[in-house]
């Protein structure tokens, strides 16, 4: 079946449903409850549930799981929310449910639950419906063929135009983006596609190899799920096939799927740039669970302090000396992680959405650290004359103070730079390149390299 797009209620809309929901719940109005349900979308229904106590959340489900609506309805769900709702489902009324929910929310759906239940929930569905959601199982989830859906529309190469809209007519209730139409020979290898505007404009007599568009851009099952995004994107398309090792064609990506890839990325970039982890639900999950995500980074952040600490405790002849250079510590090292995070972050997100890539290595280090020279004479200037007005002795501290900022931007800008293409070149996520690593990393190199300069100026 497919899918009705996405979309998220916000502002007053989604506050009267909000409120609504709950005040009908607080008098127990099941009639009125399932009227309303009826009336909301399922994806509209999902938002409402983020908000709502859990004991509001089961007792609104018992109504949904009584209509029609709850295949669709657990589709749209956030994947924790779900597993707390389906737990305690019987095997027998899951299987029925999961039935009714496209291949590939099906396979999500067990694979988000616990092992057992889903295994329990699997052996009471039919022999075809396991068979084709435990062949999606086998994937990583976050490949194409994690993401596919098998529920597409196929049709033989030597049908006639005919018989292939006789056939569209019949299954097209049964799958999925019937906008465009996949062309197969053999045992089911992937030879063309057709979409359906062009099937209706030729005559009933032509075949389908003569008529078919023989240059299909396809994916297989093991590519990532970022790149199928991007190959969606690059070439606007609404469904981007699957095929296997052989060309055989095993199911499709529709555009619906790749938007939730492209914000799910998103969110888990964003979320590691700030250093909160990469889990994508971690507003729903529980105070402890929250800790336990977030405290590696700061762990990882409180050891650059301290560390930052015992370099300037190891300079403490040159401040006692020259009490002035304390002061300008903060802002050195606040310049240096500022520039540093602002290149990482362009580079990271020019990594993901694929406008750079390693054959840009040298030519996107070396802007970036012409921007570092730049902005670091600028504000090295900037602030040199204040240190120089402001602390009449020593002489040169206005000095020591301009070119430790211009060192320190320049410096931090290529690092910022060059460390999330060194970990895209080692297959490692360069989102991690960002947020507390970056600062962290520069606010030791900066303050190590202000009192240097310093030392090393001011004769100390």
């Amino acid at each position: 079946m497919e899918k009705s797009p996405k979309r998220e209620m916000i502002g007053t809309e989604g506050r009267v449903l909000f409120e609504t929901l709950r005040r009908l719940h607080r008098k127990g109005a099941v009639g009125n409850i399932r009227k309303l349900i009826f009336k909301t979308h399922p994806a509209d229904l999902a938002w409402v549930f983020r908000s709502l106590t859990p004991i509001e959340r089961k007792d609104i489900f018992e109504i949904i799981a009584q209509t029609e609506l709850v295949a669709d309805f657990l589709s749209e769900l956030d994947t924790s929310i779900m597993v707390e709702l389906v737990e305690d489902l019987s095997p027998e009324f899951m299987a029925k449910v999961v039935t009714r929910m496209a291949s590939d929310d099906a396979a999500d759906l067990l694979e988000a639950l616990p092992n057992d239940i889903a295994v329990e929930i699997r052996r009471h569905m039919q022999v075809d419906d396991r068979h084709e959601v435990e062949e999606l199982l086998k994937y990583d989830p976050e490949t194409a063929g994690g993401l596919m859906s098998t529920d597409f529309m196929y049709l033989d190469e030597d049908l006639t135009v005919e018989e292939a809209i006789r056939k569209v007519q019949k299954r097209s209730e049964e799958k999925e983006m019937v906008f465009y139409l996949y062309i197969t020979h053999g045992d089911g290898q992937l030879s063309g596609v057709l979409s359906l505007r062009e099937l209706l404009l030729h005559p009933p007599h032509r075949k389908l190899k003569n008529i078919m568009n023989r240059n299909v851009i396809s994916v297989t099952t093991d590519t990532d799920q970022e790149e199928v995004a991007h190959v969606v994107s690059q070439y606007n398309l609404l469904a981007v096939p699957v095929v296997d090792a052989t060309y055989k064609l095993v199911g499709i990506v529709t555009v619906d799927d790749v938007i939730d890839v492209i914000r799910e990325e998103a969110t888990e970039d964003f979320l590691q740039m700030a250093g909160a982890g990469r889990e994508r639900e971690i507003l729903l999950k529980p105070l402890y669970q929250k800790i336990l995500l977030r405290a590696p980074w700061l762990f990882a952040s409180w050891i650059g302090g301290v560390t930052a600490m015992f370099i300037i405790n190891s300079f403490q002849y040159e401040l006692q000396k020259v009490l002035a250079l304390a002061s300008f510590i903060p802002i050195i090292a606040g310049m240096g992680g500022n520039i540093a995070t602002q290149s990482s972050t362009i580079v990271v997100r020019g990594l993901a959405t694929g406008r750079i890539n390693m054959q840009h290595f040298f030519p996107v280090v070396i802007k970036e650290f012409l921007v570092g020279i730049v902005l670091g004479a600028v504000f090295g200037t900037l602030l040199g004359f204040l240190a120089h007005f402001k602390y009449a002795d020593p002489l040169y501290l206005g000095v020591v103070v301009g070119i430790s900022v211009f060192a320190v931007m320049t410096m931090a800008a290529t690092v910022g730079t060059i460390v999330p293409l060194i970990l895209k070149r080692l297959n490692i996520d360069a989102a991690i390149a960002t947020g507390p690593f970056i600062t962290t990393s520069i606010d030791i190199l900066g303050v190590s390299l202000f009192f240097m300069v310093a030392k090393t100026l001011l004769e100390l």
